[in-house]
């Protein structure tokens, strides 16, 4: 099964790696700016390009703004647990993953792995069922992201979160509830930083596997964040203590 790649930034992200692209479609007459650099990618790779109109350009994309041009692409690659931690012992660094503790909305999950990559997280962690998974979506709203992150698609998160303290990694879960507020806590060192679902938060058993619980100051009417925002947060603060 392929995936509909969406967007100039995002389509030429793709081009740039190894992944198989089976066609690229093109408006017509859409000859303009960056799609001459990705039709010209396209030719150099003998990818088939075709012409088609919006109503076609529109139907692919699901209601995403295409700008013009999707990529069909062969569904993603994930990584397993290992990749990610081999990952991070190549760069000599600390191991820094973040768990989706079942994220459902593609647009939060695409804006986590943004962050993510930004921030040199090494890898990401999502469960198979009642989750959100790496789609059109998601790769347009990680603007390219999804490329240049290592996502691993897991059966039990809590068992993952087993394996992780036993290679040595502390596992900090963000909850309304936490003992104490993220910037008053340290931090440093081998991490798994854990999101919870959009509405319900983190699972109990999930809840109850990490090793500390840290909450984000709510000083208005509203008492949550958007779970991309609050991850954002809670990664940068992980930044800040190992790289300030």
């Amino acid at each position: 099964m392929g995936e509909y790649v969406v967007g100039r930034n995002p389509v030429l992200e793709v081009l740039k790696t190894d992944k198989e692209v089976e066609k690229l479609y093109v408006l017509n007459g859409e000859l303009q700016g960056s799609i001459n650099k990705i039709i010209g990618i396209a030719k150099e790779r003998n990818i088939v390009i075709q012409q088609v109109d919006k109503n076609k350009l529109d139907s692919l994309s699901d209601g995403n703004v295409h700008q013009g041009v999707v990529a069909l692409v062969t569904s993603y690659n994930y990584a397993d647990l290992e990749d990610i931690l081999d990952k991070a012992k190549s760069r000599n660094e600390s191991p820094f993953i973040v768990i989706l503790d079942g994220i459902e909305d593609p647009h939060n999950l695409g804006a986590i792995i943004r962050t993510a990559e930004c921030a040199g997280v090494h890898g990401v962690v999502i469960p198979k069922r009642r989750s959100a998974t790496v789609n059109q979506t998601v790769y347009k709203s990680s603007a390219g992201a999804v490329e240049h992150m290592l996502i691993a698609k897991v059966s039990n998160i809590t068992n993952i979160i087993n394996e992780l303290k036993d290679k040595g990694l502390w596992i900090y879960g963000a909850d309304m509830e936490g003992s104490d507020y993220h910037f008053n806590t340290s931090l440093k060192g081998p991490i798994g930083l854990v999101i919870g679902n959009e509405g319900k938060g983190l699972s109990r058993l999930v809840k109850e596997k990490c090793d500390v619980l840290v909450k984000i100051p709510m000083l208005g009417k509203i008492s949550s964040l958007n779970a991309s925002n609050a991850a954002a947060i809670l990664i940068y603060e992980v930044v800040r203590q190992n790289h300030g």
